[in-house]
């Protein structure tokens, strides 16, 4: 099956409605990153007959999740899923922050070949990361585990936000050693066309406060 019809296809299951503009961009998306993965190792996926389901359509997954009006992608790497929500939101302020400076030029040169403009690029370690605002969705596919996640990037989050953690198998030790203040909204198992193994959203965002005077 050629890639413009296994994403067509995925999509549809996922009940996604893209432009065709949109898919060709996120076509495009895996040829750079193909091409850059060669020299710079951005992702372990090897095979390019997994692009559009292990990288497209596991981060496009997450999409109807997004709330808000700006996301940060946490550990971005070669992208994911950070770039295609960029792609296929093109109405959402996109950060993707990543310590490697391989990694963020490869991002760097997509954004601006793909010419998406809602997206900005951060090379740095997400604990020093001081932008002037936060963000309404905080996510990472390719992070540490839940605690340490919230606990380095609690401080990125916006009032009323919440952080959107890509896992494999349902993560209930790391749900488990949550702290305190957190709330969990939700653990949602995802069915990724041509993925074969668990797939789980995990939905975090911080209790409310309790107003001056309150118990």
């Amino acid at each position: 099956m050629l890639p413009e019809q296994q994403l067509a296809l995925g999509l549809r299951a996922l009940g996604i409605d893209l432009a065709a503009g949109a898919q060709q961009k996120l076509l495009d998306y895996t040829a750079l990153l193909g091409k850059w993965n060669r020299t710079y190792q951005l992702t372990a996926l090897r095979d390019p007959a997994l692009t559009v389901s292990h990288h497209l359509l596991d981060s496009l997954a997450i999409l109807p999740f997004v709330r808000g009006a700006s996301l940060l992608d946490v550990g971005s790497g070669g992208g994911m899923p950070g770039m295609p929500l960029a792609i296929a939101r093109p109405d959402l302020h996109v950060v993707l922050l990543d310590s490697s400076s391989k990694k963020t030029a490869f991002l760097q040169q997509a954004a601006i070949e793909l010419g998406l403009a809602n997206i900005a690029v951060h090379c740095g370690r997400v604990e020093a990361y001081q932008p002037p605002s936060g963000f309404a969705v905080i996510t990472a596919r390719a992070f540490s585990d839940l605690g340490a996640l919230v606990k380095l990037s609690r401080h990125l989050l916006a009032a009323g936000g919440s952080w959107l953690a890509m896992k494999g198998v349902y993560p209930y030790e790391q749900l488990a050693d949550l702290s305190a203040g957190l709330v969990v909204d939700g653990v949602h198992r995802l069915a990724v066309p041509g993925v074969d193994g668990e797939r789980h959203l995990v939905v975090i965002s911080t209790a409310p406060q309790p107003l001056e005077g309150e118990p």
